[in-house]
């Protein structure tokens, strides 16, 4: 794989990560080998590329789905994750953000310097099949149960986008799911939906606190990808998200990031500021020491943005929530009547 290679997902970007605006990334990815909405028909190219996905069952416009850049598995799912014990130090900086998740106290820590390059990973948490995924032009990472009507799945990437999000396939129909809302949109799964599991994404020196006994994902082969760098270098920065042109919300920066539980969501900034906001059962706290992967080169020189949980009080304790960090535009993008508590 050449490092100038265009066509190989975010690895595709090394040579340009350390300073190239995203208008300049932008407009050489949709030179790269013609892969963008410049052809006169991407649905019949994709009839092509897919010939077992059945396109003429849909939950969503076809025409709302684009190319992203990289072919299908361009960006490589892992399907036989290696792990360390989470006190023998992979080389992680303590403030770097992992996706913290267990069953039955097999709790795995997933760092998003790996996640970055490879949006899915395949796995089986104490005996549950897991995808644990993250979209970096959403900043948002989700577990999902791949068990769908008594079959179990296994994900890739395709390649497509749609409102700025991976769209995931699975192996055994290829069908295509949206990450944000685990729901298969095209093929013969359309409209099935996989169930969201409680995750945590928290800042490495976290899990090791709550999980000593836990374990952290680390690559077969660390010179697979430029794992630590960010090829999207100032994007959590910058007006504007990478790749979207529908509406945006009110009152609140696109790129605000925003914690989301259901069709509500709440901004970093109020949780910070508050450190704790109660919502009926529902607890939310904010806490320092967790940096951005979407702010510096190289991300142990991001900025800090801070760790968000979310509890539910009952009668012998809390328990984690599913919900998930993402930006104000994506939330608003799949949840236009929901509501953004800023």
């Amino acid at each position: 794989m050449e490092d100038g290679s265009l066509g190989s997902g975010p690895s595709g970007w090394r040579r340009r990560e350390l300073g190239v605006g995203f208008a300049g990334l932008a407009g050489l990815a949709i030179g790269a080998r013609g892969r963008w909405a410049l052809a006169e028909d991407p649905i019949a190219r994709w009839r092509a590329e897919w010939p077992r996905t059945d396109f003429g069952r849909t939950t969503v416009p076809l025409s709302e789905i684009r190319d992203g850049g990289p072919p299908r598995d361009g960006i490589p799912p892992i399907d036989r994750p290696l792990f360390l014990p989470a006190e023998h130090p992979p080389g992680l900086d303590d403030r770097e953000p992992v996706v913290g998740f267990g069953v039955e106290g097999d709790l795995r820590a997933y760092p998003l310097r790996y996640l970055m390059w490879h949006e899915i990973v395949n796995d089986v948490v104490g005996e549950v099949p897991v995808a644990v995924t993250y979209c970096p032009l959403c900043n948002t990472g989700i577990v999902f149960d791949r068990r769908v009507d008594g079959r179990t799945l296994s994900f890739g990437t395709t390649g497509k986008l749609r409102r700025s999000d991976l769209v995931m396939y699975d192996r055994q129909t290829e069908s295509w799911w949206q990450q944000f809302t685990g729901e298969a949109i095209v093929g013969s799964l359309a409209g099935a939906k996989l169930a969201m599991l409680p995750a945590r994404l928290e800042s490495w020196a976290e899990f090791r606190e709550r999980a000593p006994t836990g374990r952290v994902l680390v690559p077969e082969n660390r010179r697979l990808r430029p794992y630590g760098l960010n090829p999207y270098p100032g994007y959590d920065s910058g007006r504007m998200p990478l790749l979207w042109d529908g509406p945006l919300p009110e009152g609140i920066a696109p790129l605000a990031r925003v914690v989301v539980v259901g069709e509500e969501a709440w901004s970093f900034d109020r949780l910070r500021e508050r450190g704790r906001i109660e919502v009926g059962e529902l607890v939310l706290s904010w806490h320092p020491g967790q940096l951005s992967a979407l702010d510096a080169s190289r991300l142990p020189e991001s900025r800090e943005v801070g760790s968000v949980r979310v509890q539910r009080r009952h009668a012998t304790g809390v328990e984690d929530v599913v919900h998930f960090v993402t930006f104000a535009f994506v939330f608003h993008a799949f949840t236009p009547d929901g509501r953004i508590h800023r």
